[in-house]
């Protein structure tokens, strides 16, 4: 199909651009639902008495549960397709926001915080359709407008909400303002299971042999599995030592509490008892769903894929998607705090660093399609490298003008460097898809997580350089990513081998 032929489907809602159309719509939902708290978060705090420290616990919350919930939706997308997931995910979401919504105690918004991590999981489902759908020398452009119309789902919200919740007025007008997401969430549940199928007609949706586990192909790779299996479990680690009540470090002027008080000591401890079970649990699945690979001779040549390329492109993700939701949340209270804008004013600042996916993940996707998968990667991520050392810099004394601009630059090359990455997902094992793009998807939020809890301790300043240093990394590690083969090898459900095109 030409790229001519590309953008008259895009424009006509038909054919395989209705199916795209359908699922950044899906996602635009999830995520409208996902950040609906951050522009409100001011008046929640105000409304419900809450500390700073507890604000930031809410914060940390919102993308902890994502990591364990992409790797489950993976699993699930991969064995019973990408319509009945994504309209399962979009009722899920739309009851979880109900729970936030009219939660009456800081507990009780924490419990619907961490619950509503799990709508996080949305993205991956739609990895699998859009791969389905589109041809590998378009699947970049595809993914990227998927991942950019899908990601203003938060800059809409950052930007409209707070309108919203001043109509409604009085204490509880953030409470209907939320809920009216949900309510969204509910109705499009149904138009998207009636809207889409999983594959063009005639087309074959290849499933795992197992499920419960990642199937690999050699014992090295197993082995690198196990380990890279170690950072999502840590991470969800860290989040609980964060909102422990213990933890008081004495700084040279004050003290600065480190937990927050919402967890005892002794249930913390009983958490990381269970994280150590749940390690033990997914390693020993993994063994489950490859113990025949590592008992047999090597798999055929022309089967295996490099669990290598997941790693990377893992680092890759959970440095720009993670570094984004992180800088999402905190960017509207960083422009009222450092400028001292109105809420309203922060808000749409705040959205501007969002906006910019609807161009640069697409760009990036497309790029990715023209010029390889590798260079413009490394290409990109360098320069959010340089974008995150520049917001570092930024002072009180800055135009309001020059700062925005600035961000949204850095923000134009860090969707880039996203596109580029779920441009290259679902080129390396077709049928792994979803279980690939939720373990690459769960590093962004274990990306997340991680600069999340830097910025709980150091200045915004620092915070950005972080940021950088962590993408800088990034650069380093992507350097060793191959390019993806000119065919991948599927078994058909009647044992024959059928060669996929993957340029």
């Amino acid at each position: 199909m030409s790229q001519s032929s590309f953008k008259h489907n895009f424009l006509s809602f038909k054919g395989r651009a209705k199916i795209l159309h359908s699922t950044w719509l899906a996602f635009f939902v999830t995520f409208l639902v996902w950040f609906s708290h951050a522009p409100l978060m001011s008046t929640i705090q105000e409304s419900m008495g809450l500390t700073d420290i507890e604000v930031k616990v809410l914060l940390i919350l919102n993308v902890a549960l994502t990591i364990p919930a992409r790797i489950i939706t993976g699993m699930l997308v991969d064995k019973y397709g990408p319509r009945n997931s994504y309209t399962a995910m979009l009722v899920a979401t739309a009851a979880l926001c109900f729970f936030f919504a009219f939660a009456q105690t800081f507990e009780a918004l924490a419990l619907a915080k961490f619950l509503m991590g799990f709508v996080g999981a949305g993205f991956v489902i739609g990895i699998r359709m859009i791969s389905e759908w589109y041809p590998a020398n378009q699947l970049g452009l595809a993914e990227g407008l998927y991942k950019g119309m899908g990601n203003v789902g938060s800059a809409v919200g950052a930007g409209s909400l707070v309108y919203i919740a001043s109509l409604f007025g009085g204490e509880d007008g953030w409470r209907y303002a939320i809920a009216s997401t949900g309510v969204i969430a509910l109705l499009y549940s149904a138009f998207y299971y009636y809207a889409v199928t999983d594959t063009p007609a005639g087309s074959t949706y290849f499933k795992p042999n197992k499920s419960g586990g990642l199937e690999l192909t050699s014992k090295r790779d197993f082995i690198f599995c196990l380990v890279f299996n170690i950072p999502m479990v840590a991470a969800l680690a860290i989040l609980t030592w964060r909102v422990t009540d213990s933890g008081v470090v004495a700084g040279t002027a004050n003290e600065m509490i480190i937990g927050a008080g919402l967890l005892s000591d002794f249930t913390a401890y009983f958490i990381y008892g269970l994280l150590l079970a749940l390690l033990a649990y997914q390693s020993w699945k993994l063994f489950q769903v490859n113990k025949d690979m590592l008992q047999s001779p090597p798999v055929d040549e022309i089967l295996q894929y490099k669990f290598k390329q997941v790693a990377i492109l893992s680092i890759g993700y959970g440095v720009t998607f993670g570094s984004e939701l992180a800088v999402i949340s905190m960017l509207a209270q960083y422009f009222e705090n450092t400028f001292l804008v109105a809420a309203a004013a922060a808000g749409m600042f705040g959205a501007c660093f969002a906006a910019v996916d609807v161009l640069s993940c697409p760009s990036g996707g497309m790029i990715s399609d023209k010029l390889g998968r590798k260079k413009p990667l490394i290409i990109l991520l360098s320069g959010a490298a340089v974008g995150f050392l520049v917001m570092s810099m930024i002072t009180p004394e800055w135009p309001l003008a020059a700062v925005v601009a600035t961000m949204m630059i850095c923000s134009f090359f860090l969707g880039s460097a996203a596109g580029c990455v779920f441009a290259v997902v679902p080129l390396v094992k077709r049928k792994l898809t979803g279980q690939i793009a939720g373990t690459v998807g769960a590093y962004g939020n274990v990306g997340a997580v991680v600069f999340l809890l830097v910025f709980s301790f150091v200045t915004p300043s620092v915070f950005f350089a972080t940021i950088g240093a962590g993408i800088a990394f990034a650069v380093l590690c992507t350097l060793f990513l191959d390019e993806p083969k000119d065919k991948m090898a599927e078994v058909m459900p009647d044992g024959t081998v059928q060669m996929i095109d993957v340029h």
